[in-house]
C-alpha cells in the first residue's frame, strides 16, 4: 500500500495532468455535435473489427445452421418458380425492385445484443457501402431493426427488440394501423398499440409495415397476432405481436434505402421550418 502512496505521489502531476485531459475530451465531445460524431464513428470502427473476427469464429462453427437456412430460403424461392400464382407475386416485386422505390444492400449481422432493454446490433457494412442513418433493415422472415450510427466499413442497428423503438405498422388484412414497439420482457414478442378498437383483428392475423414513413416499404412481414387486450376505457387495443424472426439468431440481412427518401426528408423539414 505503501508503494503504490508513493507511486502516485512521485507521478501526481502526471496523473493530474491525464484527468484534466481525459475532463476536457469528454467535455469537448459532449458539446460539439462534429467531435461526438467522429468519437462514435471510430468507436464503430475499433469494435466493429473485434465483433467480424468473433462472429468469422462463430460462423465457421454454425454452417451447418447457415445452410440449413439457406437450403430453407431456396426451397421457398422454387416453390415460388413452380406457382403460377407466386410467380406473378414475383414478377411484381422485381418491378418494384426495378423502379424507384429501393436500393438493398445485402449485409451480416456480427454482433447482436438482446438481452437488455435497448439492444442493438452492429453490421459489417458502413458509410463506404452507402449505409446511412434511418435506414431500414430486413431479412427473408421480417423487420430487424433501423440503422443508428455508421462508420467507414460498419453500422449499427437500433433492434426492434429497443424499447426506444416506434415503427408504423399495419394488420395486413384490414390496413388499420398502430404503433409498434416493445416492452422488455420477451425475445420474441413485441407490441401494437394504438389500433382502433373497430379494427376487425383474430388471433393469428398478420402483422406488416404500414409503409407511412421512408424507412420501411410497405407490407414487409413483422409477426402474427397472438394475445389481445381490450382497454375498456379507451377506444385502442394492444396486441401482443409474436415475431416471424428469432432475434437471438441472425446472419445476413437487407439494408433497405428508398430512392425518394432524401427529398421526402427535405420537404418534411422545409414544412417544419415554416
Amino acid at each position: 500500500m505503501q508503494q503504490i502512496f508513493n507511486f502516485i505521489f512521485k507521478n501526481s502531476n502526471k496523473i493530474l495532468f491525464l484527468l484534466l485531459l481525459v475532463i476536457s475530451l469528454s467535455l469537448t465531445i459532449q458539446s460539439h455535435s462534429f467531435h461526438r460524431s467522429k468519437i462514435i464513428s471510430s468507436a464503430n470502427f475499433l469494435s466493429g473489427n473485434v465483433y467480424e473476427n468473433v462472429n468469422n469464429l462463430n460462423e465457421y462453427l454454425n454452417l451447418k445452421t447457415e445452410n440449413q437456412q439457406l437450403a430453407e430460403e431456396n426451397a421457398k424461392l422454387r416453390s415460388f418458380l413452380f406457382n403460377g400464382k407466386d410467380t406473378i407475386a414475383i414478377q411484381k416485386l422485381d418491378s418494384l425492385k426495378n423502379s424507384n422505390v429501393t436500393d438493398i444492400i445485402v449485409s451480416k449481422v456480427i454482433h447482436n445484443s438482446y438481452n437488455v432493454y435497448e439492444n442493438y446490433l452492429t453490421l459489417n457494412s458502413g458509410a463506404l457501402d452507402g449505409v446511412e442513418s434511418d435506414m431500414g433493415v430486413i431479412n427473408s422472415r421480417g423487420i430487424i431493426g433501423i440503422i443508428e450510427n455508421t462508420s467507414p466499413q460498419y453500422s449499427t442497428v437500433i433492434s426492434i427488440l429497443n424499447k426506444r423503438t416506434q415503427i408504423n405498422a399495419k394488420i395486413k388484412k384490414s390496413n388499420h394501423f398502430g404503433s409498434l414497439n416493445w416492452d422488455g420482457k420477451s425475445t420474441g414478442f413485441v407490441q401494437l398499440t394504438d389500433l382502433p378498437r373497430l379494427a376487425l383483428i383474430k388471433i393469428g392475423d398478420t402483422i406488416v409495415t404500414g409503409g407511412q414513413s421512408v424507412i420501411f416499404p410497405e407490407n414487409i412481414n413483422i409477426g402474427t397476432i397472438a394475445k389481445i387486450y381490450r382497454h375498456e376505457q379507451t377506444n385502442f387495443f394492444t396486441l401482443d405481436i409474436k415475431l416471424f424472426n428469432d432475434m437471438t439468431n441472425l446472419g445476413h440481412v437487407y439494408i433497405i434505402k428508398s430512392k425518394d427518401r432524401d427529398e421526402v426528408l427535405n420537404l418534411e423539414k422545409r414544412e417544419k421550418d415554416e
